[in-house]
């Protein structure tokens, strides 16, 4: 049966739940609600409020309260309302989630997974359509992931809860309704790993969460004009998975990489940089980064214009291959 990525979302937490009583969840109305989104929903009254704790407007204190929860043996699921809202708590997740396992030389870890829906394309207001995934990938200590599926909904957050490590977990929510078929007794891939969705030999195109259907299309039409794109799901934004990248790339030869967030320091950068400095040689073209802008995100009315789609992915492609 198709599954929608929210309600894969639900499925994967209830299952991760039924397994070990020491995983709870705790966000702002993610309760009798079930969460803006709904991704929580039924799961308060099958588990009890003393296991989807609906929390006070206060990020700081949902990361802080579940730092000490993990401390003490549990296993929390933060749930922040909207990507723009997760910036009150940066303190506790850059100085204390992040750090504590370094700190205390791994005598205690802290397996908190902070949920946090990311990216635009609903038609959202200010703050509500950020995606700040660099500050996370860049503070060590944090693994950061992002499901572009269903199946990869339901697995990645049985992994992430099961990780001993604390994970930043981005939900695209323009794919939340988004439906695919699970398998449910497949060994799901870890974390740290990306996957080929579709091979190709010309270009190696890589991104994730919301824009992985986009690039499946990107391809689809590129095909149409002889050019066989091969598409890269990272999955992971941290680790990455340098050697799924780099087996592409030295085969194709050409590099474009796409994602939301603004280009300045963005992820693509650094997939960049990885690419040349390993494979400087095989490239026949320089790669090309598809990203927003370095704007602050714009009014709903303008969205369309300021996210990469799929002609501003086709013309990256063309630009590749003129050289």
């Amino acid at each position: 049966m198709s599954t929608a990525i929210a309600h894969a979302l639900n499925e994967g937490l209830r299952s991760v739940m039924e397994e070990d009583d020491k995983v709870l969840l705790i966000g702002e109305d993610i309760g009798r609600l079930g969460g803006v989104f709904r991704v929580t929903d039924g799961l308060q009254k099958d588990f009890g409020e003393q296991r989807v704790v609906d929390a006070p407007l206060g990020e700081a204190g949902i990361v802080g309260s579940a730092i000490g929860l993990a401390m003490a043996g549990y296993r929390p699921v933060c749930e922040i309302q909207f990507d723009g809202f997760v910036f009150p708590a940066m303190n506790q997740i850059i100085t204390q989630l992040a750090k504590y396992r370094h700190r205390s030389e791994g005598r205690v870890s802290l397996p908190v997974v902070i949920r946090i829906p990311v990216g635009g394309g609903i038609g959202a207001i200010e703050h509500h359509s950020e995606s700040p995934e660099a500050y996370f990938a860049h503070t060590a200590g944090l693994r950061v992931v992002s499901p572009s599926s269903a199946q990869e909904a339901y697995d990645l957050i049985r992994a992430s809860v099961r990780s001993d490590d604390p994970v930043v977990f981005l939900e695209p929510k323009h794919n939340y309704w988004l439906k695919g078929e699970i398998d449910r007794s497949a060994a799901p891939a870890p974390i740290g790993t990306a996957k080929v969705v579709r091979p190709g030999d010309d270009l190696t195109l890589v991104t994730y969460g919301a824009l992985v259907p986009t690039a499946v299309k990107v391809a689809a039409a590129a095909a149409e004009d002889g050019r066989s794109v091969e598409v890269i799901d990272l999955r992971s934004l941290s680790p990455i998975d340098d050697a799924t990248i780099f087996a592409s790339v030295e085969r194709t030869g050409r590099l474009v990489v796409a994602h939301e967030a603004s280009q300045t320091a963005g992820l693509g950068s650094e997939i960049v940089a990885r690419v040349q400095d390993e494979l400087f040689y095989s490239l026949e073209a320089p790669a090309i980064r598809v990203t927003g802008y370095d704007t602050p995100y714009p009014p709903s009315r303008l969205e369309g214009d300021w996210l990469p789609g799929l002609d501003r992915i086709l013309d990256a492609i063309d630009r590749s291959f003129t050289y």
